[in-house]
């Protein structure tokens, strides 16, 4: 690639990980707000630094990877792979920061105020320290195993992400050997944060489990002058190789592949900042680290683990209101949800619409004799999910399929754990096509109904068939009995169990056989419709934008004329408001109580609008390397749902969404000239009080008509014609 085209490329694309980072300071950016509940902004900062783990042991390993294997080639961005390092080795550290700023200057001093309070051993009062003591003699001495490194004691593995101690040791007696190192893990099994008895009611007091452990460290170390100590925490390469064609099984590659990342090489080292410099020196040396993967934390190692704080205590007032959703009531002339769905489809927004109604619809088909199969696909569950103890039981009269999703990352020991489950029930249990990940929620019904004949029902979703995070995660569930569709979810099941591929999955769009091309067609069908002077509207909410195929269709279509608007959770790859390539595009970005999970896409497709939803976002995974399910929505009152109320909502949203710049930045909906013209609206605030019968669609603010973005038209015929943006992209 010329340097010219690289430039070029680079003025286009904003880079992954660049946009992944921004991404994580807009959820840190909830934990600064003190508009938020105090514990929420807690939790808050915890999912920062849990991200921000999945990131380094992913994204920042295989970086280090290909830079170890020589790789120099230019990234879609434009830069190499060393040159991408270097840059997010500085914004980590930066971010880092800001972390700790957050927690010291902010959370820290707030939580006192409220009688939250994380003590030091100092701090405590005689009541609290003997609780402690107790505590560790009791629940903590009896799980440690001290270690001194010397030549009969070689350094212990460190497992990923374990909290650890490092103590700087000296024999007491006379010797001429210089100190020695000590390691002691924290043990996993116990909670982070001791609660000590308070002296109020209104106060909850707590210590850091590591810090009780430093002070008891001389009881285990008899013998040794210890000069100094330090926690801290090592994270290491998560990645998973996949070597399919020497496996025997996908279930033994996977079994042996979380064997081996137990053995990763280190890419982090997290370590308190007082920390001796003797002591960081000889941990660098042992991980084999140079100085730019040593992190240094000024205050707790480890913040994802205030999660306990959030959890363990009892303060309602300083959490968010509890919501109750919406329950689905069937028709009062409907037998059954099997008699519903005969005559209508069913949409449902979660978890402004209880999660309850999906369990409910497998229940249902295990409970009922009429109900000959049942097939599901499942990529993060639980055995203790009512779903899958349905699932089970229906083994026992019918023919139940399930395909498991072994590789679902950071899920596969409890994927193998229930998949054999599974199989001991009697389920037929398959793992999907090799080499690709099976991400698509499925769930297909046969059924034998009153009138003699057999039906097929299904549920098509864009979330995982988890209750458990289906509170906490934004998402869309269609249960039907469309013949059509029904038709072409058994076609798909065919295709995961047997690798049977149809010419035709529609009304379906399935990847990774038909869903690219149908997208890139979709989008490019609005560009006609705009270049004809028809309706053009494009409005695509997912949770990341990265596929160059379709950013570039994006970019033809805003030429076009076609008014765009995404709406992009996290990473987004694309470049908005650029001159004479995406002046129609707007990206918003929501990160609120609730996780955006939820992918919608409409089509104005000239007046004749298309609704579709589904599991894939628009990256080169989704598209090309998992089986996706993209399902249309035809019903016109389940339609008009998703345009007037859903889409609608999230597109005046003032409160919780960030504008993306074409410089890669974010700036806040309400300091924009439209923002400033519109009320306070949160979306997400707004489903709630929809599902409690407290607002309609009628309550979304209207954008101004003066301020009200409208598409540039397209360039006349006799304008100079553009070079295509694949050249311009290449």
């Amino acid at each position: 690639m010329s340097a010219r085209a690289a430039t070029r490329q680079q003025n286009l694309l904003i880079g992954r990980d660049e946009s992944w980072m921004q991404f994580n300071r807009r959820v840190l950016e909830e934990a600064q707000d003190t508009a938020n509940p105090l514990l929420e902004r807690v939790k808050f900062l915890a999912i920062t630094a849990s991200n921000l783990d999945e990131f380094v042991e992913i994204r920042v390993a295989g970086l280090l990877q290909r830079i170890e294997d020589g790789y120099t080639d230019l990234g879609p961005e434009g830069i190499t792979p060393q040159q991408t390092l270097d840059t997010l080795t500085a914004d980590m550290h930066s971010f880092m920061n800001e972390q700790y700023g957050c927690w010291n200057d902010q959370l820290l001093p707030a939580l006192c105020d409220t009688g939250v309070r994380v003590l030091s051993w100092d701090e405590m009062d005689e009541n609290a320290r003997q609780a402690a003591t107790t505590f560790y003699q009791k629940e903590v001495d009896p799980l440690l195993t001290p270690i001194t490194i010397d030549p009969a004691h070689p350094f212990p593995r460190v497992l990923n992400k374990a909290l650890c101690i490092a103590l700087l040791l000296r024999r007491k007696r006379k010797s001429t050997a210089g100190p020695v190192l000590g390691v002691v893990t924290v043990p996993r099994a116990l909670p982070r944060l001791v609660h000590l008895p308070s002296s109020t009611n209104d106060t909850h007091d707590f210590i850091f489990l590591h810090d009780l452990i430093e002070k008891h460290a001389a009881g285990m170390y008899r013998g040794y002058e210890i000069l100094s100590k330090a926690a801290f925490r090592v994270t290491r390469n998560s990645n998973l190789y996949f070597q399919e064609e020497e496996a025997r099984s996908m279930l033994e590659s996977v079994r042996s592949e979380l064997h081996n990342r137990r053995k990763g090489d280190a890419v982090r080292l997290e370590i308190e900042e007082g920390a001796d410099p003797e002591i960081i020196d000889r941990l660098r040396v042992n991980f084999e680290l140079d100085d730019t993967q040593i992190y240094r934390t000024d205050g707790p190692v480890n913040l994802s683990r205030l999660m306990n704080l959030y959890s363990d205590t009892p303060r309602p007032d300083l959490k968010y209101p509890p919501f109750v959703p919406h329950e689905l009531r069937l028709n009062r002339k409907s037998a059954d949800l099997f008699d519903e769905l005969r005559h209508r489809d069913i949409l449902l927004h979660h978890p402004f619409d209880s999660y309850d109604a999906v369990v409910g619809f497998i229940e249902a088909a295990a409970a009922d004799p009429n109900v000959i199969s049942i097939k599901q696909t499942l990529y993060r569950t639980s055995s203790d999910s009512p779903m899958f103890r349905a699932l089970v039981d229906a083994a026992q009269s019918k023919e139940v399929t399930v395909v498991v999703e072994l590789m679902a990352r950071f899920d596969e020991a409890s994927n193998i754990r229930w998949a054999r489950d599974l199989e001991d029930a009697g389920v037929q249990v398959f793992h999907g096509i090799v080499g690709l990940k099976t991400h698509c929620k499925l769930a297909l019904l046969v059924r034998r109904d009153p009138d003699g004949g057999i039906r097929r029902y299904a549920h098509l979703g864009t979330g995982n068939y988890n209750p458990v995070t289906a509170r906490f995660y934004t998402d869309i569930s269609l249960l039907t009995s469309d013949p059509a569709i029904t038709a072409a979810v058994h076609s798909v099941f065919n295709y995961l169990t047997a690798h049977s591929e149809s010419d035709d999955y529609a009304p379906l769009l399935v990847a990774p056989l038909t869903l690219a091309e149908s997208f890139i067609r979709l989008i490019a069908r609005e560009t006609e419709h705009a270049k004809a002077g028809r309706k053009a509207h494009l409005i695509a909410k997912m949770n990341s934008l990265l596929e160059q195929s379709v950013i570039e269709a994006l970019y033809a279509a805003s030429q076009a004329g076609v008014k765009v608007d995404l709406i992009v959770r996290g990473i987004c790859a694309l470049r908005p408001g650029l001159k004479g390539v995406s002046e129609n595009i707007q990206v918003r970005s929501l990160v609120g109580r609730f996780l955006e999970h939820s992918r919608i896409f409409y089509f104005a497709n000239g007046g004749n609008e298309e609704f579709y939803c589904g599991s894939a976002d628009w990256m080169p995974r989704n598209l090309f390397e998992r089986c996706e399910v993209v399902f249309p929505v035809k019903d016109a009152q389940l339609c008009a749902r998703l345009r007037n109320e859903i889409l609608a909502a999230y597109l005046v949203d003032t409160v919780k969404t960030r504008l993306l710049r074409g410089d890669g930045g974010y700036v806040r909906a309400s300091g924009t000239p439209v923002g400033k013209s519109l009320p306070a609206f949160s979306a997400q605030d707004f489903f709630m009080q929809i599902a409690e019968g407290k607002a309609s669609a009628d309550d979304i603010p209207k954008m101004p008509e003066v301020e009200k973005r409208e598409p540039k038209a397209a360039a006349k015929k006799t304008a100079p014609r553009k070079k295509p943006m694949t050249a311009q992209l290449v």
